[in-house]
């Protein structure tokens, strides 16, 4: 199966459009898709974006999705495994990774000083 992704060599992007808030997330995370493209009603495909946090903001319910996910945290600090109130959890800093199979429960998560993340999905070929 081929990957939905095109060639695209080295370039700067830019920091300051392309972000929106994805499905499901409060405002103050917003993401920027950098290539391909997930099709999570028909299960195909993969994607890779930034996931960026505002400062103080949370999510108050664990995540879980068909696809495999991959994240780096590149900057600022995210806690997994707050409460609603976004109290608790455990902090990571720059430079950790995860990577969850299809159907790992995650999260939820805060972020204190704000955050960017690194995420790359896919679907198992077929």
């Amino acid at each position: 199966m081929a990957i939905n992704k095109l060639h695209d060599e080295f370039h700067t992007l830019d920091m300051s459009s392309g972000w929106e808030v994805p499905a499901g997330y409060p405002s103050g995370i917003q993401q920027k898709i950098l290539a391909g493209a997930l099709d999570e009603v028909n299960g195909k495909g993969s994607r890779t974006r930034l996931l960026r946090f505002d400062p103080g903001v949370f999510t108050t319910k664990p995540f879980v999705h068909d696809y495999w996910e991959e994240v780096f945290l590149v900057s600022g600090d995210l806690a997994v495994g707050n409460d609603e109130e976004g109290k608790g959890g455990k902090t990571f800093s720059p430079f950790t990774y995860a990577c969850r199979p299809p159907g790992a429960y995650h999260g939820p998560f805060r972020s204190d000083n704000g955050c960017l993340l690194l995420e790359i999905h896919y679907y198992d070929p077929a």
